[in-house]
């Protein structure tokens, strides 16, 4: 980012412990036609497009590979801050940052009500196709930074902040093949193979079809003259047929019986729209998701067995099933691009230590739909050793708490591709192990059938392990309070779980509380 020649490596009239500035690096048009230009006459590829372009510069490892790309940067948000006094609304903030030095579109405007938005948005129409860089839609904010701060913020994107875009760029071509693309989750997605068609400032030959369902909705076959466009001018898509007879009869697209990757079954969940591949630990198209979540924190607990170097190992064909995982050596992974022989060694011995786990964690580690970690520790309860739950039908498995019809069936496909099976049988083979016994009857667990709900900071426990003890016990920790809570144990520092609990009339209780309750 220190390349781009728009950013000062100094904020001009501010002294603060921290300002953490945000925004978006882009490249104009003009900047774009001159370095596609140059690439010319040196006699080299040209890029497509500015908005791949810049990421792609963003993405470099080397700052003077970057620092060969025209970019530009706008500024619009903050992060962070210590020791500056943040201004009453969004706009004095954009114009806080011009102070700084910062740039800032010139495009903006505080406006009131719905017709002031229309009418910016329709302003902005108007000038899209003259501005010298890319837009796909505007952005509306709440001015106030209080009620900003009031609204606060969903999983992904504020609350007080939305989108409003413009109509995607669409162009006909033929539709010429479909196939199936199957996804590092398993999912089969219909793609269209198309006749190669510029819209959107690229040209298109793949567009999703979604699913079975929305392409039949929209009665494309192949064949068909389509209408293709870029959905957020980002994600090509097909939006119908072009209306017409066809020349003969064209049957409808099925879905697959089998996956074209690895040959397991494809499953469709009774009132799901989505058809997956079954063969999560085998299939290839799967294999690298399927690593990753076998080494997270809450699986096997790999350290070291990061997005990196799992893409060395899978792309250089170290490794195609996660038993292979235990037959790394250090000569091995030394000779991988980043690594050396202490980190290399580092790796051996977590792989060793993951070894011996509990049965909770090496089913969640497995990577089952709809098998998260609550589930995997209900089902170590309920049957106590893993053979129980790999010849479980059904309606033995319906009888685990919180085990519904969706999660018993997908945990019964799993187990009955033999592939899947013989996976197990062979990280067993590689040393993992766990303690497995009879099943803990239901009446000699203190808390069985209880849901504690846990909030703040504990005086000795970390929540993890509050959670952990709790559910040794039988009872059930859930996320958020509601009227099936039993206790909310609350701790310093406690949030809103602590008010809705007494709103409710929910016993809240302390630590010494808990672990009287657990002492029975």
């Amino acid at each position: 980012i220190r390349t781009i020649a728009q950013i000062p490596l100094r904020l001009q009239g501010v002294e603060a412990e921290v300002i953490e500035v945000r925004g978006e690096v882009y490249m104009k048009r003009s900047a774009f036609e001159r370095l596609n230009e140059r690439q010319r006459e040196k006699g080299e590829k040209t890029y497509v497009n500015p908005r791949n372009t810049a990421a792609g510069a963003v993405r470099q490892l080397d700052p003077a590979v970057t620092a060969q790309r025209p970019l530009s940067f706008y500024a619009y948000g903050l992060g962070e801050v210590r020791g500056w006094e943040v201004p009453g609304t969004h706009g004095a903030m954009l114009d806080a940052f011009i102070g700084m030095g910062l740039p800032v579109c010139a495009h903006r405007t505080v406006t009131r009500g719905a017709q002031g938005l229309v009418a910016f948005h329709e302003a902005m129409s108007r000038l899209r196709d003259s501005l010298d860089f890319d837009i796909d839609g505007i952005v509306y904010k709440v001015n106030s930074v209080a009620l900003q701060r009031q609204l606060g913020f969903k999983t992904r994107e504020p609350r007080w902040a939305v989108a409003h875009k413009y109509p995607a760029q669409e162009q006909m071509t033929r539709l010429n093949a479909i196939e199936i693309q199957v996804g590092r989750t398993g999912k089969l997605t219909p793609v269209a193979k198309l006749e190669p068609v510029f819209v959107g400032g690229t040209t298109v030959s793949n567009a999703t079809l979604h699913n079975l369902f929305e392409m039949r909705r929209k009665g494309v076959r192949v064949g068909d003259t389509v209408i293709v466009r870029r959905a957020g001018d980002v994600i090509p898509e097909v939006v119908g047929r072009v209306p017409g007879p066809r020349p003969g009869y064209v049957p409808n697209f099925r879905m697959p019986a089998t996956c074209p990757i690895c040959g397991s079954t494809v499953v469709r969940e009774k009132g799901g729209i989505d058809h997956r591949c079954s063969g999560g630990l085998f299939c290839a198209a799967q294999r690298k998701q399927a690593l990753l979540h076998f080494a997270s924190r809450r699986a096997m607990d790999i350290e070291g067995l990061g997005e990196k170097l799992v893409d060395q190992l899978v792309d250089g064909g170290l490794i195609r099933t996660l038993p292979e995982l235990y037959t790394l050596g250090v000569a091995k992974l030394a000779a991988l691009d980043r690594m050396a022989d202490k980190s290399a060694q580092n790796l051996v011995s977590a792989l060793e230590k993951s070894k011996k786990t509990t049965l909770a964690r090496f089913l969640f580690a497995l990577g089952i739909r709809h098998v998260g970690e609550a589930t995997a520790k209900d089902l170590a309860r309920h049957f106590g050793t893993l053979d129980r739950i790999m010849d479980a039908g059904v309606e033995q498995l319906l009888e685990v708490p919180d085990v519904g019809p969706v999660v018993a069936q997908s945990l019964h496909t799993f187990f009955q591709q033999p592939h899947n099976r013989e996976v197990v049988e062979q990280l067993r083979a590689a040393g993992v192990h766990w303690e497995e016994g009879e099943p803990a009857p239901k009446a000699s667990l203190a808390l069985a059938g209880k849901t504690f709900v846990l909030t703040g900071t504990f005086p000795t426990l970390r929540r993890e392990q509050a959670k952990e003890m709790l559910e040794a016990a039988g009872a059930k920790v859930a996320g958020s309070v509601s009227k099936k809570t039993d206790y909310v144990v609350a701790g310093e520092e406690a949030g809103s779980k602590l008010d809705k609990a007494r709103e409710l009339g929910i016993a809240v209780i302390d630590e010494a509380g808990m672990l009287a309750l657990l002492a029975g």
